[in-house]
């Protein structure tokens, strides 16, 4: 089961990964008075579940766990294309060891025991990093579009959207508050057997309008194609 730091109050999430219920305590309680929300799992499951449905800044996972060895459980994430920054924590500190754990896509290593004051300057810088490299996140309203994750969260709750789905929010976030031609999406989000003049766009968007739920998102602007806009101005 994974604890959540509740509403996100913070523009920096961390991941906490830690069995020792104390010391799992102890971090938290630490990244969250230098300003960190934090999101705590006690195992690889919770953990693999928290970081499909949240886009986190960092990850610290202890390297031995109930379920394994967490090195190889990034290394997984590595492969799948999931570039969340990852802090490992171990009492495994030969030379071997930080090497395996690097060579499994850990970004930095910290040996057990080790002081709170650098495990929270060492997550912070790669939160930084994160911030750098992380390609935008589109808000409308209530309505955030993760790009770099295909995730949709809307109120904070993830949304399921097909490919085609994704893709036409994504066009018409990336132009937010400006009608996009009808012709624009059907270019953008089909390929050149879609027909024009056929429904298929129509259809889409009442699903995804479904979906999106109440208040209304996607307006329709008539003679020219739908709008993405927080308000229902024409």
């Amino acid at each position: 089961m994974i604890r959540r730091a509740g509403p996100r109050v913070c523009d920096v999430r961390v991941l906490l990964v830690e069995d020792d219920e104390d010391l799992r305590f102890g971090v938290a309680a630490a990244l969250r008075a230098a300003g960190l929300a934090v999101d705590e799992a006690a195992d690889l499951p919770p953990a693999d579940e928290a970081l499909f449905v949240t886009a986190y800044d960092c990850a610290v996972f202890d390297r031995m766990l109930p379920s394994g060895d967490a090195a190889a459980y990034v290394e997984g994430l590595r492969r799948g294309g999931r570039d969340v920054p990852v802090l490992f924590l171990t009492a495994r500190d030969t030379v071997a060891d930080r090497v395996e754990g690097f060579a499994s896509g850990g970004d930095d290593y910290l040996v057990k025991p080790f002081a709170v004051p650098e495990l929270v300057a060492r997550v912070r810088s790669l939160c930084r990093r994160s911030a750098v490299v992380r390609p935008p996140v589109h808000r409308v309203g209530d309505l955030e579009i993760d790009t770099a994750r295909r995730h949709v969260r809307r109120a904070g709750v993830l949304l399921s959207l097909t490919t085609r789905e994704f893709a036409v929010l994504e066009v018409l976030s990336a132009r937010a508050d400006q009608a996009v031609p009808r012709a624009e999406l059907i270019e953008s989000c089909w390929d050149e057997m879609a027909e024009p003049q056929s429904n298929v766009l129509e259809v889409l968007v009442s699903q995804l309008r479904r979906k999106l739920g109440s208040p209304p998102l996607i307006h329709t602007v008539r003679g020219v194609g739908y709008r993405l806009a927080a308000d229902d101005a024409p």
